[in-house]
């Protein structure tokens, strides 16, 4: 086909880009500049204000195995999980505890105290402790729930944390809990003398 020919052509493709009341118009950015959202952002048209969205009730992700109600959801029948019901051990405290460090110390703090420089820029509600009574009752069922669903102003983080690295969080956290509020004679031997010796350090006075 001679350029003459083609000419016609490419200008009827380049009309059906776009078109209006008032005649054909060419719209070359329109594949480019396209509404979105972004990810953890607000929706007005949401009843919830959040544009990510969790998936429908009783679905399973592809690729994904289906899990007994108390291990996906964290309760059954109404009751929160009072046990993590996967098996706990020492790998699964440090994975849980990597896991947290990379997505809840930035607001939460290593120590899950509320203290970090994230959470004192949070002028509309800051992070509370995860020390505090009311949380520290908390079932562990219940925390994996605010970790897959989000609560507050925090999101669920279900699209980013598999079922077991939430478990893995929920179980760390009960051990970060556990750690701040340890008695000493609860403690196993050789761990109670490092504890004693750090304790009697602290307590020298400083030259």
């Amino acid at each position: 086909m001679s350029p003459a020919r083609a000419a016609p052509v490419v200008l009827v493709l380049l009309a059906a880009c776009g078109g209006s009341d008032f005649g054909v118009y060419w719209d070359f950015e329109r594949m480019v500049v396209q509404p979105r959202y972004s990810p953890y952002g607000a929706s007005d048209l949401f009843a919830d204000g959040r544009a990510m969205r969790v998936p429908p009730e009783g679905t399973v992700a592809r690729g994904e195995k289906g899990y007994d109600p108390l291990i996906e959801r964290g309760e059954v029948d109404g009751r929160y999980a009072d046990r993590v019901p996967i098996p706990v051990n020492l790998e699964l405290l440090r994975f849980g505890r990597e896991r947290f460090d990379i997505f809840c110390a930035a607001c939460h703090g290593v120590l899950g105290d509320g203290q970090s420089p994230v959470a004192a820029r949070m002028q509309l509600r800051a992070p509370p402790s995860l020390h505090l009574p009311r949380i520290r009752a908390y079932p562990v069922g219940r925390i994996y729930q605010v970790i897959r669903f989000g609560y507050g102003l925090m999101p669920g983080y279900a699209t980013v944390l598999t079922l077991e690295e939430r478990w893995a969080v929920a179980a760390y956290v009960q051990a970060l809990q556990l750690s701040q509020y340890a008695r000493l004679d609860e403690l196993p031997d050789g761990v109670r003398t490092d504890a004693e010796r750090e304790l009697g350090a602290a307590r020298q006075p400083t030259r």
